[in-house]
């Protein structure tokens, strides 16, 4: 629990405006693997939101650069936007992996990690938002996160071990472990939020 008294309340909305748009981005990535429809038209869309996410990270920086006293701590503030700016990143490049690699259609593995990576996301969301507020309590959105790591990267290792072990193709095998590297680096970036969150907490009790 913490106390947060801001001096410059624009930051806060910055950070929320940038996690929903992350939030957006792994929800289209999720929709994306369920009905692999057009994926195309899908990666597209998530470009969109990823081209947003580039906008609003510039935002920050830039207010970074003006703001003379800064509500938390300069490293944090850089800390959250370039850990949330990846997090889009790695959402854009699974989307784009998909129409270049002319994937036929998403593994039940890819499924899996998909939902994970928006759950990853939308813990974080939780956590960006309640930034600013006093006595905010990040702990349950870090525990979360940080136990959705841990499943996206068992999940992974097994994905990764049944390739080797079943693919005889090895181009494909090199396909799916790219796509399923870059899904558990997505959550990895989650969790580096998680943790400037959690170290922003231990600082402002």
């Amino acid at each position: 629990m913490f106390s947060l008294i801001p001096r410059e309340v624009a930051f806060f909305d910055l950070f929320r405006k940038a996690a929903h748009n992350m939030i957006e981005g792994s929800r289209l990535l999720k929709d994306m693997m369920e009905q692999f429809q057009n994926p195309i038209e899908q990666a597209r869309r998530i470009k969109d939101i990823e081209h947003i996410g580039d906008g609003i990270t510039h935002d920050i920086v830039r207010k970074l650069n003006q703001t003379f006293i800064t509500p938390i701590d300069r490293e944090d503030i850089h800390g959250l936007a370039s850990a949330m700016d990846d997090i889009l990143d790695l959402v854009e490049a699974i989307a784009d992996r998909f129409v270049v690699f002319k994937v036929a259609k998403p593994t039940e593995t890819a499924v899996k990690l998909a939902g994970i990576l928006h759950q990853a996301a939308v813990a974080v969301g939780a956590g960006i938002d309640r930034l600013g507020q006093s006595h905010a309590d990040l702990n349950e959105c870090c525990v979360e996160v940080n136990s959705l790591e841990n499943e996206a990267d068992r999940i992974t290792r097994d994905a990764i071990s049944s390739l080797f072990d079943q693919e005889r193709d090895p181009i494909a095998v090199i396909k799916w472990k790219e796509i399923y590297e870059n899904f558990e680096e997505g959550t990895d970036r989650c969790e580096d939020v998680a943790n400037i969150l959690e170290r922003i907490a231990l600082k402002h009790v």
